[in-house]
């Protein structure tokens, strides 16, 4: 079976979406400071990176839903580990690709294949 090429279009153009929007995340994952909102209590939040993430990703969205998983964890500090189908891996292996050869640093962004 396989997806028609408006399909298939269409995951990549919504991945895309993704991908443009975790550009302008760094600005959302800024920490709060709000101060007095007690008699001597201040609150504080603070967003740091949860180190490594992972992501399994379905034969039937190769690529939108990496798309959807590893900018994002990249934009928030995290290393990045992807899983895709085994039935297939060929559109998350290029993305990868494509994401190292526009400066992705080697072990940020890591894909190991199997069932």
């Amino acid at each position: 079976q396989g997806k028609t090429t408006a399909d298939a279009m269409g995951d990549v153009f919504r991945g895309l979406e993704i991908v443009e929007h975790s550009v302008s995340a760094g600005t959302l994952m800024m920490g709060e400071t709000l101060e007095n909102v007690s008699r001597h209590m201040d609150t504080y939040s603070y967003r740091q990176p949860l180190g490594v993430a992972a992501g399994i990703c379905p034969f039937n969205f190769p690529a939108m839903i990496p798309l959807w998983m590893f900018p994002m964890a990249l934009v928030s500090g995290n290393s990045f580990l992807l899983k895709p189908s085994e039935r297939d891996p060929t559109a998350a292996v290029r993305l990868v690709e494509l994401a190292h050869e526009a400066g992705v640093p080697a072990g940020a962004l890591n894909v190991i294949h199997g069932s």
